[in-house]
């Protein structure tokens, strides 16, 4: 009844004063949560019920900032206000990007591994839209951040705002079927690398288990925009997912061959905790491992096993050629 009570104060809180109040059914409110949830799931950043606040006063402000892709995560933020103008000054952990778009073209200042971009804010706990290019794709992709309001000092607005982590709960205790749908910021980060995008092979340990499985060793890591994913090959084929933090990672093998996963590596040289899903004893059963991916072992993809053999096989194939060829001309000497 308490969390019940919070939720229906807050919503009154939110409402515009001098309207008819409209009594909603459960069906109701259940459709009405689920379309927010839906739109919330492509912003990918928010609460619900927030409220754009732009009434700041002048002065400069450390700030958290939400991104919608673990790819453009901010590291660090600062909000100045002047003249009823608000601009945020943030650093992403990486040079993947050079430059953002927010109507004109805003260009980054690159150093340290990092790049600090500043570009103008329409309001806090409002989403905006800033594309950002990516160096090593040449491509522009759509991110979407969110100043927190709650983040200023306290004080700061003159006034409390709505505790919204306290409506998410609530909403969740009330109408679960609504609420509970994965979100994706549940999605583990991969780690940021120093390695230029491309195909590496890199040493994996598993740990767990019964011990009578295995993956195999090195094993293709992928660097996408900085970040780094494991294409894992395990020694059984009755796998058919992974779970990694809050999200779920299909078989790639459409073969019936071994079970083939791409996920991404959270850090390394310390283990990560994982779940694997097995139907080789009849009925599925998740089993718990541990991933443990070594830094200091990164190296050229060929060392990866199923590579080197391709690597053999071109040059076995190369060598039939060349051999075809030299025995032509020497025959064609002969005559």
């Amino acid at each position: 009844m308490k969390k019940l009570f919070c939720l229906m104060a807050c919503l009154l809180m939110l409402m515009p004063a001098g309207r008819a109040v409209t009594v909603l059914t459960r069906d109701d409110t259940a459709q009405r949560l689920a379309a927010a949830r839906e739109a919330m799931k492509g912003m990918a950043v928010g609460s619900y019920g927030m409220i754009p606040i732009s009434d700041v006063p002048d002065g400069s402000y450390a700030v958290t900032v939400q991104s919608s892709s673990p790819y453009f995560r901010v590291k660090a933020a600062t909000l100045t206000v002047s003249g009823g103008e608000m601009w945020l000054d943030f650093v992403i952990g990486s040079t993947s990007y050079d430059r953002v778009r927010m109507g004109a073209e805003i260009a980054g200042v690159q150093g340290d591994g990092q790049t600090a971009f500043r570009v103008p804010v329409p309001a806090l706990n409002q989403p905006f839209q800033c594309a950002a290019h990516s160096v090593s794709r040449d491509r522009w992709y759509d991110r979407t951040l969110l100043v927190e309001a709650s983040s200023l000092p306290e004080g700061t607005l003159g006034y409390d705002l709505p505790d919204y982590g306290l409506i998410d709960k609530a909403m969740s205790a009330y109408m679960p079927e609504a609420a509970a749908q994965p979100s994706a910021v549940s999605e583990v980060e991969p780690v940021a690398v120093n390695w230029p995008d491309g195909d590496y092979a890199i040493e994996v340990a598993l740990t767990g288990g019964s011990g009578r499985a295995s993956v195999s060793s090195p094993t293709r890591m992928i660097v996408r925009e900085g970040r780094a994913y494991a294409r894992l090959l395990w020694s059984s084929a009755y796998y058919d997912y992974m779970l990694l933090g809050g999200a779920r990672y299909d078989n790639l093998s459409t073969d019936g061959g071994n079970s083939t996963f791409e996920i991404p590596i959270p850090r390394m040289d310390a283990p990560v905790e994982v779940v694997a899903d097995t139907t080789a004893m009849g009925d599925p059963v998740e089993i718990r491992y541990q991933l443990t991916f070594y830094a200091e072992s990164v190296g050229d993809v060929r060392q990866v096993p199923q590579e080197a053999a391709k690597y053999v096989l071109a040059i076995s194939l190369a060598i039939i050629v060349l051999g075809g060829i030299l025995n032509h001309f020497v025959k064609k000497g002969r005559k």
